[in-house]
Formats: structure tokens, C-alpha cells, sequence
């Protein structure tokens, strides 16, 4: 003889009423999103995690070469070497631009650290799903701390520059003071793009493959191998192509370095209100690119 137990429904709490629980016992939404002073504090928190990791990848980077860290200065000066003998003997853009190896070697130093900072940027979240899932810290550490990584092969390869500087009789002066500015601008302006690329590349993997293209066609644009200055002082490119070549923020760094370390690059070679262009890109891309990585925070390594 079968019984037939009549059960009441469910109650229904309201969410409302949930969250006031949640709240009352300290509960908090899994993997939310902090407030932006807070996420500021928490990496702040984690600086010294941040630059640590970033020489672990340094020296883990040429650890198997038989060379190790010599790499670090070989790599950008046969480059450098590569774009000599093309640009420099074979198109002659060297004609006319009074030490034409240390304008050379510096552009192609320094845009390497931007060229290095984006495309390993694009990578940060994506290359490290299995970093970022396991644990719990603000995913913006990543791509800064490969920013940092890069800034310190920079400094490896600037300590190579200076010597070819001296040996090119190339004298020392308080303008070489100059570089210190410059590279912190230029580190904000790296980080930001990192950070706006490895949210993109982190939604969309398929960008870091189109990356070299693009990079390749912007250091073309950005006077690593020929003169900006000589190129702009001819009447026949249209005063918007001018501008906009005076104004790539890779070419303001780039001609900051130089006017810096190099005495035979005078300011008049430098694109008019330099500082305030190098100022405007370091906060418009740091403090731009920052908030655009905060906003997807949650979001990282789901899906």
C-alpha cells in the first residue's frame, strides 16, 4: 500500500537577501574584479614576485645556449650588423648621417625593447593559462613583469652601446644623464601596450601570429635604420605623413636615446615638443592600457 507524502516547495530566498549573507559572513564573489586602487595595491604587494620572475625568465631565456647570457648583447648587435650592411653599404642611408654605426645600434637597441615588451606581451596570459589558473594574484603582474624582463636585456645590450660608443670616439657628457628619463618613459609606454596586448591576445590567440607583421612594418616607420629629420626636411611628403611620422612614439624614443648618447645629433634633428610627445604616449598608453587590462580581470583563463 503505496503513500503519498505531500512535500512543500522550496522556499525561494531573494538574491537580495543573499548577498546581505553573503556580505554579513565575509563572503566575497569568486575571481571578482577589485577596485582599482586596490588592484594597484595588490601589485604593489607583489613587487618583489614581479621582479623576480622577470630575471628567472632572463636567465632561464638562454640557459640551454652554450653561450648563456652572452646572447643578450650578440642578439640586437647582429642585428645591428644585418641592418649596416643592407641599409647602411647596399641602400646608403647611411650618406649623410655623421655617425651612422652608434645611430644605428642605438635605434636598434631601443627598438627592440618596444618591439620585445609588445610581442611578448601579447603572449603574457595566453603562453601562462596554466599559471593563471592555479593561482591567485593580479593577472597584470605577468605582462609587467615580462617588461621588466626586457628592460634588463636592454640595459645588458646599453652596456655594450657605451662601448662602442668610446671606441667610435664618441665623448661622454651630462646629456647621457637624459637616458634615465627616456627609458622610464619608455618603459610606461611598453607596459601599457603589453598590457592592451595581452588582454587582446588573451581573448583572441590568433593575434600573437600577426604580430611580427605588424611590428615589422612599424619599425620600418620609425627611423631605426634612416634619418626622420633628413626624410621630413624634403618638400615632397604631404605635412600629415610629417606629422605622423615626427609623432610615432617609437621614433620619439628612439631620437630621445640618440640626442642623448650621441653628440653628433643635435636637438634641431628632434620632432618639434619632443618631451611633451614622449610624455603624453608613456601616460596615455601606461595609464590607458592599465585600465583597459583591469576592466577584463575576471576574465583571464575562463572559458
Amino acid at each position: 500500500m503505496s503513500q503519498v507524502l505531500d512535500t512543500p516547495p522550496p522556499t525561494q530566498v531573494p538574491e537580495d537577501d543573499l548577498a546581505a549573507l553573503a556580505a554579513r559572513h565575509g563572503l566575497t564573489v569568486s575571481g571578482a574584479r577589485p577596485t582599482l586602487p586596490e588592484y594597484v595595491r595588490q601589485l604593489w604587494d607583489r613587487r618583489h614576485f614581479i621582479t623576480a620572475f622577470a630575471t628567472a625568465k632572463l636567465t632561464a631565456q638562454y640557459s640551454e645556449a652554450k653561450l648563456g647570457q652572452v646572447w643578450q648583447v650578440m642578439t640586437p648587435l647582429l642585428n645591428a650588423a644585418v641592418y649596416y650592411f643592407i641599409f647602411g653599404v647596399l641602400l646608403g642611408t647611411k650618406h649623410g648621417v655623421p655617425d651612422y654605426i652608434p645611430f644605428l645600434v642605438t635605434g636598434v637597441f631601443v627598438w627592440t625593447f618596444t618591439q620585445s615588451s609588445i610581442q611578448v606581451g601579447t603572449r603574457a596570459i595566453s603562453g601562462n593559462l596554466g599559471l593563471v589558473r592555479a593561482l591567485h594574484f593580479p593577472r597584470a603582474a605577468l605582462p609587467i613583469s615580462f617588461c621588466i624582463q626586457q628592460l634588463q636585456q636592454l640595459l645588458f645590450s646599453m652596456a655594450a652601446l657605451v662601448v662602442i660608443l668610446l671606441s667610435l670616439s664618441v665623448p661622454i657628457s651630462f646629456s647621457w644623464l637624459l637616458v634615465i628619463p627616456t627609458l622610464i618613459l619608455q618603459f610606461a609606454f611598453n607596459a601599457g601596450m603589453s598590457l592592451i596586448m595581452a588582454r587582446m591576445g588573451a581573448k583572441t590567440p590568433d593575434i600573437a601570429q600577426l604580430m611580427p607583421f605588424i611590428l615589422r612594418t612599424w619599425m620600418y616607420m620609425s627611423g631605426v635604420m634612416w634619418s626622420i629629420s633628413k626624410l621630413t626636411k624634403s618638400d615632397h611628403l604631404p605635412h600629415i605623413v610629417t606629422i605622423l611620422l615626427e609623432s610615432n612614439p617609437a621614433a620619439v624614443y628612439i631620437d630621445l636615446m640618440r640626442y642623448a648618447l650621441i653628440a653628433s645629433f643635435h636637438a634641431k634633428q628632434l620632432p618639434p615638443h619632443v618631451w611633451p610627445l614622449a610624455v603624453g604616449w608613456a601616460l596615455v598608453a601606461g595609464v590607458g592600457g592599465f585600465i583597459y587590462f583591469w576592466k577584463a580581470e575576471e576574465k583571464y583563463g575562463r572559458g
